[in-house]
């Protein structure tokens, strides 16, 4: 499984931004697809997940903010930012898994793309 994560930029505090990871291989409905935001000087959180069956979980720092979703058809996860916060700065990381679980052991990661939140 190779994931392309892509969608990151520069935004004032309370804008959004979507960010999507395109998943390769033909076995994408089976994935439980999670993102993960890692700041500055801070170690790598559990930002999102979404399971194969449909399931969604989130962090509580982005409860009711962050939405995910799956399109099965073009191989890929989106995250939907709203209400973005300066804390939310970080490189955000699409993984995936086969299995349960979904804050961590993660076996497939993409590169990260950098989201900003200025205040």
């Amino acid at each position: 499984v190779q994931l392309q994560a892509s969608g990151g930029g520069l935004v004032q505090a309370g804008g959004s931004l979507r960010l999507s990871c395109a998943a390769s291989g033909r076995t994408f409905s089976s994935l439980l697809l999670g993102w993960f935001r890692q700041a500055p000087d801070k170690e790598r959180e559990f930002v999102a997940a979404f399971t194969w069956s449909g399931s969604t979980y989130y962090a509580d720092s982005v409860e009711g903010r962050f939405t995910m979703s799956r399109v099965i058809a073009k191989n890929t996860v989106y995250l939907q930012m709203n209400s973005l916060k300066p804390e939310d700065t970080a490189v955000y990381y699409c993984a995936a898994k086969y299995g349960f679980g979904y804050q961590d052991n993660y076996d497939y990661w993409g590169q990260g793309t950098q989201v900003t939140v200025s205040s």
